[in-house]
């Protein structure tokens, strides 16, 4: 039997943690480690804990969400840990800069336990969460808006694509307008397993922490544009 999965909630709402932990408790193959309740205690028990996962609210006091998220992940030590974002959707743009920053993905306060479970399950085996789409149009919005200036990581990884092979361009290109990897087999006649694998070479390639953070890089760096349509399938 594997190892359950290992999650720390960060949120300064107790009910909400309490409501939360008590979900995932209930779930044989999750369990929650630590809770903190704000940003500057998420950083003490991540580097304590080591979770798995970080479910983290983007507003909390002493130190918020984005700033925790890029604490943890500008860690070494701690790049093991995936972060889920849990938001309202009130401030998109945090959304966007703690992708950025890391995180493996986003998941609205409001959603329905089962998809917690989900996200925490997929998320945990190193996946992006949920809906590549909604990251794409997330980000496509704050592109098309001129987000600001690339960061130093994204300057990397815009000399980093240049080292891709056709192949891994061509699937980051489609991972990027929001296909899975079940999707691009299916059209491109290739395996589930190859299509992995190159994109995972990608993502090591480019500096990419998973493939919520390749969608960003891919667009912020010019390499896919806003409103791109899908590749079209081989004939």
């Amino acid at each position: 039997m594997s190892s359950p999965i290992r999650v720390l909630l960060a949120d300064d709402q107790p009910l909400i943690r309490s409501g939360v932990a008590a979900m995932l408790s209930a779930a044989p193959d999750i369990v929650v480690v630590a809770q903190a309740g704000n940003g500057a205690e998420a950083l003490r028990l991540a580097q304590l804990h080591h979770p798995d996962v970080v479910l983290m609210d983007l507003r909390m006091p002493v130190l918020d969400g984005l700033a925790a998220t890029r604490a943890i992940t500008a860690q070494p030590s701690l790049d093991r840990i995936r972060i889920v974002v849990l938001t309202t959707f009130e401030d998109d743009r945090n959304v966007l800069l703690a992708l950025r920053a890391g995180a493996s993905g986003f998941l609205g306060k409001g959603a329905e336990p089962a998809d917690l479970l989900a996200a925490v399950r997929v998320v945990a085996a190193g996946d992006a969460l949920l809906s590549p789409r909604a990251t794409r149009a997330l980000v496509e919005d704050y592109v098309l808006a001129g987000d600001g200036a690339p960061d130093e990581a994204e300057v990397d990884a815009r000399a980093a694509f240049g080292q891709l092979t056709e192949r891994e361009l061509e699937l980051v290109t489609w991972v990027a307008v929001g296909s899975t990897n079940a999707e691009i087999a299916h059209a491109l006649v290739l395996s589930p397993l190859t299509v992995k694998t190159h994109v995972n070479r990608a993502m090591a390639k480019v500096g990419a922490r998973d493939r919520a953070q390749l969608v960003v890089l891919a667009y912020r760096t010019g390499l896919v544009h806003p409103r791109s349509r899908r590749p079209p399938a081989p004939t």
